[in-house]
């Protein structure tokens, strides 16, 4: 048997590094291509270990442990204890995640569940490991990629996740229990009396909202002929918008005062009076996560009602 030492080496380097730069992304913190090539360099004094008379230490525990720390050291450096040794945990997160992609794929792909495989893998040792370097030097970068998009994935519904909250509305006699989602970029505001404004998504409350209502949202075209049939109750609590947005200039938005707008957090609720509401027919979330664009100062200015 044949072992090309300088590919195995190579191999090694590349993954390495590429745990290194992952660890960097998981962290968001900035490190230098060389930096991250020197702690590839460290890592692989593993495989060069291996093959010298030292070779029984390369597999001890402690031995991985101090070239992990090394690698970490070279490639961000030390500040403190504490992002020392989130960094350390974050590079162990990343190659863990990667071999479990890696060695799942493997088996979802070749796995042979006769006894006799299995007897096979568990007396392989060496460099013959069942994930064979050929498939490792594919599969990683596609395995790499897959995880990054991931992990960026679940940090931004983490964080849309910390703007959404629960919304109900109170408005002539109506009242609306919805999802909503905090806009620091909806600067809607009545010019008049500087009232903040919520957008909201009629599709999934029409069953709730009178026709005339639903007519003005739908119907653009012939808003005043709509808003003209409005019932008294609704038409004294209408007021029009000046708005603008992408591909259009001024525009009238119709708006209606509602009575109350609560929002519930863990920590209690709390509700603002001053506030107005646009009925959209537009889908606000393709996912259907939220139905209402909160304008920020509503929630800024709301009036606290702490949880007992």
């Amino acid at each position: 048997m044949f072992v090309y030492l300088d590919i195995i080496l190579m191999l090694n380097l590349l993954i390495d590094s590429l745990l290194l730069w992952t660890t960097s992304i998981f962290l968001k913190r900035s490190a230098h291509p060389i930096r991250i090539i020197l702690g590839g360099i460290l890592g692989s004094l593993l495989i060069v270990m291996a093959i010298t008379p030292y070779s029984t230490f390369a597999a001890h525990p402690l031995v991985k442990l101090a070239v992990s720390v090394g690698m970490i050291l070279a490639t961000f450096g030390y500040k403190r204890f504490s992002t020392f040794f989130s960094s350390l945990l974050t590079f162990y997160f990343a190659t863990f995640l990667m071999g479990g992609i890696l060695i799942g794929a493997h088996y979802f792909l070749t796995f042979d569940l006769e006894l006799k495989s299995a007897v096979i893998i568990q007396s392989i040792r060496g460099y013959g490991d069942p994930v064979s370097w050929l498939f490792l030097l594919i599969a990683f970068p596609i395995a790499w990629h897959f995880s990054k998009r991931r992990i960026t994935a679940m940090t931004i519904s983490n964080i849309q996740y910390d703007v959404l909250i629960d919304v109900t509305i109170k408005i002539n006699g109506i009242i609306l229990h919805l999802k909503g989602l905090i806009d620091s970029g909806n600067q809607l505001y009545d010019p008049i009396t500087k009232t903040p404004v919520m957008i909201i998504s009629i599709h999934s409350i029409k069953n709730e909202l009178p026709a005339e209502i639903i007519a003005i949202a739908e119907d653009k075209n012939n808003f005043y002929e709509s808003a003209s049939s409005l019932p008294p109750e609704w038409s004294s609590i209408m007021r029009l918008i000046p708005a603008k947005s992408i591909g259009k200039n001024n525009h009238l938005l119709c708006g209606y005062k509602p009575e109350e707008i609560v929002f519930h957090s863990e920590n209690g609720s709390s509700s603002i009076k001053k506030a107005l509401i646009v009925f959209e027919n537009q889908i606000l979330s393709k996912d259907d996560s939220f139905h209402c664009i909160i304008h920020p100062y509503m929630i800024a200015g709301a009036v606290d009602h702490p949880a007992s």
